[in-house]
Formats: structure tokens, sequence, C-alpha cells
């Protein structure tokens, strides 16, 4: 008969008991990060004849660990209700073991299964949420990456989930059996299979196809704008042949090089293609006067394909993506047209919205060094994307300074905050260009073919890249991305304001 997991999985209250880690190197650091990441109250004492920065480090946060620089002795374990032997000797493990049986405490001893009464496994955590995967002691590397693929197939939502099923449960009536039934009529679509949920995915590619759609109006629009206004149809032939005489390869190379390098950072961090295509146009001559039109046209086909690749990898919160998208467009609107009556206001805005993103690049940054993150409540999300719509159309950029920054402080997960921005954004820019467009007759899209290929290049990539660079690092690197480009903007804006005056 084949063998099979006879081990029975609980789910202790390690906080109400008092563990004993033996061991200061790296096995008992890698078993205390675990204990204190999934139980942080544990009583925890850690005896070592030599205990690591590393372990004194992590112990400073927590008053409920207590370390002893000394040998291990039997006298170590009264009073202690768990052991670990987290020690790379199988001698004083086997002693750690025997000690611990004859006392009747159960033990785990590091990389030994035989020495064990349990097992430590890998723990998939998302709020509530929390899954221990068990190989039977056979593989924890296997553990690991089951836990990785666990990871990427549990949204991020489902904490949400767990909360909203709690208020449901309580409002429940009648006995425990009733309750029962109920919960699972309600939650049997959690297990649904496959052939079922076939039916949903027409509605899962809705927003990749309104984009692919909008984005080929927007392309057709300009195109037939053009042809039938400026091209002359009686010298055409002619002037086909002269054509690359007059293209400039090596502009053309660079601006696909700030086009991919802008949409890497906005498509992996939600924000900075204004900034980086504004710098590198003005860094190879192109005139300042014409640098936010040309940013703004080309915008439109990056941010396009950075959507539709977000959605297509599932960096997407619907119901945050829904918040923004029709508040954002409407004041996209109004910003643009405003853009054209009254540019010369632009700069008073900029300034107040610098000022205020530069606060949330720190706060941002010292979020990323806390031990836990706190998912704040989302408020007021519609007005923060009419706001920001209205500033990225009217004063040249704030999208995703403003909206990618405001949110990220408040949620858990930069990585759906930032898909799901993206995606918003498209329709955002789309509706500001279609009103630039309609305003002012002309888009000037031929002359930025460069920046609008190395966007397209560099959109899938990112938003694939986004999904796995760790949540830290992504808050770090958004925080400091705030900072720099609203200082830009800010001394800009009032150097503009000191020239007027």
């Amino acid at each position: 008969m084949k063998q099979t997991n006879t081990l029975f999985p609980v789910f202790i209250k390690l906080e109400q008991l008092r563990l004993l880690i033996v061991g200061g190197g790296f096995i008992g650091l890698e078993k205390l990060q675990a204990v204190v990441n999934n139980s942080p109250a544990t009583a925890i004492t850690l005896v070592g004849i030599t205990i690591s920065d590393e372990i004194k480090a992590l112990a400073a946060n927590y008053p409920t660990i207590i370390l002893v620089e000394k040998a291990y002795h039997v006298s170590d374990l009264a009073g202690k209700d768990l052991v670990i032997a987290a020690v790379n000797d199988i001698e004083l493990a086997t002693i750690i073991a025997k000690d611990s049986k004859e006392k009747g405490i159960l033990i785990n001893a590091a990389d030994k299964p035989s020495l064990c009464d349990f097992y430590l496994g890998s723990i998939v955590k998302k709020g509530n949420l929390k899954i221990a995967i068990s190989t039977n002691g056979k593989s924890p590397t296997v553990a690991k990456r089951v836990k990785e693929m666990m990871n990427e197939i549990i949204p991020e939502q489902i904490d949400e989930l767990l909360d909203n099923m709690q208020q449901y449960r309580d409002q429940l009536k009648g006995d425990f059996e009733n309750k029962v039934t109920t919960l699972n009529e309600v939650t049997k679509t959690l297990v649904a299979k496959q052939e079922d949920l076939k039916e949903d995915k027409p509605e899962q590619k809705k927003w990749q196809e309104i984009v692919k759609w909008c984005l080929l109006a927007f392309v057709l629009m300009i195109v037939g704008h053009t042809l039938f206004t400026y091209v002359p149809f009686g010298t055409i032939a002619t002037d086909i042949k002269t054509l690359p005489q007059y293209i400039d390869l090596n502009s053309f190379l660079l601006m696909t090089l700030a086009g991919f390098i802008a949409q890497m950072t906005d498509g992996s961090l939600g924000m900075g293609y204004g900034t980086i295509s504004t710098t590198f146009l003005l860094a190879i001559g192109v005139n300042p006067a014409i640098v936010s039109s040309r940013v703004h046209s080309a915008r439109v086909f990056s941010s396009g394909v950075s959507g539709y690749s977000h959605h297509r990898f599932g960096n997407i919160n619907k119901k945050l993506f829904s918040a923004l998208v029709i508040p954002g467009v409407l004041g996209a609107v109004v910003g643009a047209t405003l853009a054209v009556y009254a540019k010369e206001y632009s700069n008073y805005v900029r300034i107040p919205l610098s000022l205020y993103t530069i606060y949330l690049g720190y706060y941002i940054i010292r979020k990323a060094f806390r031990k836990k993150l706190i998912d704040d409540k989302v408020k007021l999300a519609g007005w923060l994307a009419c706001a920001g719509g209205f500033l990225d159309a009217f004063a040249g950029g704030g999208w995703g300074s403003l909206v990618t920054s405001t949110l990220i402080s408040k949620r858990k997960s930069p990585r759906y905050v930032i898909g799901s921005v993206c995606l918003a954004e498209f329709f955002v820019v789309f509706a500001s260009a279609t009103t630039f467009f309609v305003l002012l007759k002309h888009i000037p899209i031929f002359d930025v073919l460069g920046l609008i290929l190395g966007g397209v290049i560099a959109a899938p990539i990112a938003a694939r890249f986004v999904g796995k660079i760790p949540v830290k690092k992504v808050l770090i690197g958004v925080g400091i991305l705030v900072i720099l480009t609203s200082t830009n903007t800010l001394v800009n804006s009032i150097l503009k304001l000191m020239h007027h005056i």
C-alpha cells in the first residue's frame, strides 16, 4: 500500500503558549521569523551559545522575546509548552528531542523529521485566510513552491470577502444547521467547476475589447483627419520617394528609448511617464512649447496597451477600476477644455499638488518599513479620480502621482492599485486627447512615432513585471519616484511663475 500523509493539521493559538527555540544562527533566525510573522505576541525564549546580530535586531521589535546567550541545558525546558531545535548538530538535536519527550513537550527539530512531533509547514497568508502546506517532511522546497503558486492564485480581495461573510453570518437567523446550509449555498460559486466558469470569460474580456476598439477608433480618427486635411494627393508619389531624407534616425531611436523607459516606469510603478518622456524630449532639443502635446499624444497608445496588458495579467481590482474610470474621464474632459482656454493658470494648480504628493511619497516610504502594512479603506475614490483626471489634462500631468500614490498609501497590495489605475488611465488620456483633438483640430501623432513605439513595446513587459516585484520594493520605488517627480514639477512651476512676474 502506498504511503500517504497521515499528519493531522491543526492551527495552534501559539500566543497562549510558551515556546523555546534552541539555536542562535541562521536556522534559529528562520524559525523565529516564521513564528513572529504568524503569532507576533508569542512568549519566546531563544537560547544559543552565540546569537546573531540579525536575531538581536529582530527580537528588539518584540517585547515577548527573551534571548539567552549560553549553551543548551535541560533546565531550559522548564515551563515550556513547545520546543524548536534550530541547530545544525544532529547530536545536540537528539539530546533536545530526548529531553523534551521525557517531559512530555512536543518538539520540532529543523531538517530532522525522525525527531519531530510536529512540522512547520509553508504558510500562505492573505489577511485572515491562512493555509498551511505540508509535504510530510519530505521536501520543504516543494512546499515553498506550492506556497508561491497559491499566493499568485488567491486574490488579495479574499480578506474583504471573509469580512463580508462574517457580517452576513452574524445576521442569519435560525439554528446551526440552517446557517450552514445558507452559507454553503452562498459560497458554492467559490468551488464551481471549470465548465461553469467558462460562461464568465466573455465578461472578463469585456474591458480588453473596449480598450482595443477605443484605441482603434482614436487611430482612425487621427489618420482620417490627417489624410483628408494635410496629404496632397496630387504629389503623393513624389513625396513617398523623398520621405527617407526627412527621417532623423538618431532622433527616432532616442524617442523610442525614451518611450520604452517612460512606459516601463509608468506600467510597473503607476506613474512617471510624463516626467520621463518630457525630460527626454527636452534633452534632444524638442521645443518646450510643443513637448506637452507630443507626450499626451503618445500616451494614448502606450496607456492603451498598458491597460490591456494589466487586465490580461490579472492585475485589476474591478471594484476599484469602476470607481475610478467614469469620474476620471469627466475630470479629464473638463481639464482639457480649460487647458485650451485658461492654460496660463495651470502653474497655480501644480504647486499645491506637488506639495501634497511630496508628502505622499514620504508617507509611502515610511509605510514600506512598517512591520505590518495596514489595509485602510479607500474613501471618495471617485472624487480622487476626478481630480486626477482634471489635473492631468489641465496641468499637463498628475494622474499617476496623485491617484496612484494616494491609493497605495491606503491599500495593502500595490499590484492591484497600479493595474487598476493604469487601465483607468487609458480612458482618462483617451478622453482628454479626444477633447484636445475636437478643440484644436490637430494632434501631432507622426512627430512622436518613436515615443509611441517604445511605449507600446514596454507596456506588456511592465504589466507582467508588476506582479513579480515584492511589495516593500514597490512601495519604496513608488515613494522615491513620487518625491522626485513632484519636486521637479514644483521647481519648474515656481520658476515659470517667477518668470511671468
